[in-house]
C-alpha cells in the first residue's frame, strides 16, 4: 500500500513540476510551486487512482486529473492559511505561504493554482466522451464553490468563539474537506 502510495505522489509531483516548467515565466510559478510541493500524501490523487483502475481508465489520465485536484487542494490551504481566514504561520513545520512572500503574493499563488486545476482537467484526454470531461470539471468546481469548500470556508469564519453543535461541526468539515474528497472518488 505504502509503495503504491509513493509512485503515485512521486507520479503526481513529477507530472506537475513537467506542466508548472512549461509555463510562461512568472514570478508566481516559484510561490506555486512552495505552496504545492511541501510534502503532503496526495491522499486525494490516491483514492482517485485506484477508483480509476478498477474502472480501467489509463494510469496517466487519472495522473493528470489527480495532479488537478491536489492544485486545488494547495490552494484552499493557501487561502486558509491567510490572516483574514485562520491566520497560520506554518504548515507542515515551514513557513505558510503569505509568511513567505506577503499575502498578496499568496492569494495570486493560490487563485493561479486554482486556474491551473481546471486548464489540467480541460486538457486532459479523457477516454470517454466530452460530456463525462465537463461532468468531471462542473463536479470539481461545485465541490469548491459555495456549496463546497468556500462556503464551508465561510462558516468556520462565521463560528469562530461560538460553541457549536457537532452537527454544525460536521457540516463545516464536509463542506471544506469533503467536498473534493467526494469529487475523488466520483471523479
Amino acid at each position: 500500500m505504502k509503495t503504491k502510495l509513493d509512485r503515485i505522489v512521486k507520479d503526481t509531483n513529477h507530472f506537475l513540476k513537467r506542466f508548472l516548467n512549461k509555463q510562461k515565466n512568472s514570478n508566481l510559478i516559484f510561490v506555486m510551486k512552495y505552496g504545492l510541493f511541501p510534502g503532503g500524501k496526495k491522499i486525494r490523487s490516491k483514492i482517485l487512482v485506484d477508483i480509476g483502475s478498477l474502472l480501467s481508465v489509463d494510469y496517466k489520465t487519472l495522473i493528470a486529473i489527480g495532479a488537478a485536484i491536489e492544485c486545488i487542494h494547495a490552494y484552499s490551504l493557501i487561502h486558509d492559511d491567510l490572516p483574514c481566514m485562520d491566520d497560520d504561520s506554518l504548515r507542515r513545520g515551514q513557513p505558510t505561504t503569505h509568511v513567505k512572500f506577503g499575502e498578496a503574493t499568496a492569494t495570486l499563488a493560490a487563485d493561479s493554482l486554482q486556474s491551473l486545476a481546471f486548464e489540467l482537467m480541460a486538457k486532459t484526454k479523457f477516454p470517454e466522451s466530452k460530456s463525462s470531461q465537463l461532468e468531471l470539471i462542473s463536479m470539481v468546481a461545485s465541490s469548491i464553490g459555495s456549496a463546497g469548500m468556500a462556503g464551508g470556508q465561510s462558516l468556520d469564519l462565521d463560528s469562530e468563539n461560538k460553541k457549536l453543535a457537532p452537527s454544525c461541526v460536521e457540516n463545516i468539515y464536509m463542506l471544506k474537506t469533503g467536498k473534493l474528497l467526494q469529487a475523488s472518488i466520483l471523479g
